[in-house]
Order: structure tokens, then C-alpha cells, then sequence
């Protein structure tokens, strides 16, 4: 015979949760608090690492865009020779068949360029490459323009670390 018993009498069967165990909790917690630990610090070296990087690009900048985009019809071989010291990779062949291509022109007008970089920004950057966007002033003069010109250029140089220095791997005007 079953009685009936008032609802407010009746206790509600809960199902028990579930522990878990400490230690193993414990583990868990300490490992994930490890391995955010090692993200972070990873981060921060990447950071450092990519923020010298841009301090060496930038400081090798303006005189490798100074040496690249002069020259001077009276020693043009000492200033091609001085701008091939800051290039590497494809891009130095591209600078030595444009500068063999030039010299001609430059001889005959009897050109002298003078380059200067007026500012320099950081367009992007890794560890090992770093792209700025150069603000370069070309001075120009030759036989057959009256004075003095000046072409008012921007550079985007793509620098990458080359035996212990930073060289111009690429160079794109805009």
C-alpha cells in the first residue's frame, strides 16, 4: 500500500555532481598557468627581437638609400661600388644592370645626383625583414637642364639582415 505523503514533505532526489579529484586539477591548472607563461615570454622576445630589427633597418636606411640613388658622372664606378655595398640578393643584379645600363646616359649628360632622405617609416616588420617607406629628395644636375632640379621621390626598401649588416634586398617607388 503506498501513502501518500504531502509535496512540501517530499525531498527532491538531486543528482550529486561529480568531484574532481585536487591533484590532478591541480596539475592542469599549473601547466596551462605554464604554458601561458611561456606564450608570453616568447611574445615579448619576438617583440624585442622585431623592435632591433627596425632600430638597425632604420638607422642603415638613409645612407643606403644615400649610396643607391647617387652618383656622379666623374667617379660614377666609386659611387655604383658604394651603392652595391648596401644591396643583396636579386636585387643587387637588378642594381648592377641598371647602373651598367646608366652610366653611359650619366657620362655623356655629365649627371651628378645627389640623394637624400628626408624621413623614414616602417611599413612593416619581422625578425628578419623590415620594409620602410623612404622619403628621398634627388638632386640633380647636367649639362642640359639650367640649375639645379629636384625630384621628390618615396621609396618603399625592403631591408633583410646580410652577414652581420642590413642590406636593401628590394626597392619599389611609389
Amino acid at each position: 500500500m503506498r501513502t501518500l505523503v504531502p509535496a512540501r514533505w517530499r525531498r527532491a532526489v538531486r543528482p550529486r555532481a561529480r568531484r574532481v579529484p585536487p591533484i590532478p586539477a591541480l596539475v592542469v591548472a599549473i601547466l596551462l598557468a605554464a604554458t601561458v607563461a611561456g606564450l608570453g615570454w616568447h611574445g615579448d622576445r619576438t617583440a624585442e627581437r622585431r623592435d632591433a630589427a627596425v632600430r638597425q633597418a632604420l638607422a642603415t636606411a638613409p645612407a643606403a638609400a644615400k649610396a643607391i640613388f647617387s652618383y656622379d658622372h666623374r667617379t660614377f664606378d666609386d659611387s655604383v661600388a658604394n651603392g652595391r655595398s648596401f644591396v643583396t640578393g636579386s636585387f643587387a643584379e637588378e642594381y648592377a644592370q641598371t647602373t651598367a645600363a646608366l652610366k653611359q646616359t650619366a657620362v655623356k649628360q655629365q649627371a651628378v645626383v645627389l640623394a637624400e632622405v628626408s624621413a623614414t617609416g616602417v611599413v612593416s616588420a619581422t625578425t628578419d625583414r623590415v620594409e620602410l617607406l623612404v622619403y628621398l629628395n634627388q638632386y640633380r644636375r647636367n649639362v642640359s637642364t639650367a640649375g639645379e632640379k629636384v625630384d621628390q621621390n618615396r621609396v618603399v626598401l625592403t631591408l633583410v639582415p646580410d652577414g652581420g649588416a642590413w642590406k636593401v634586398s628590394a626597392a619599389t617607388a611609389i
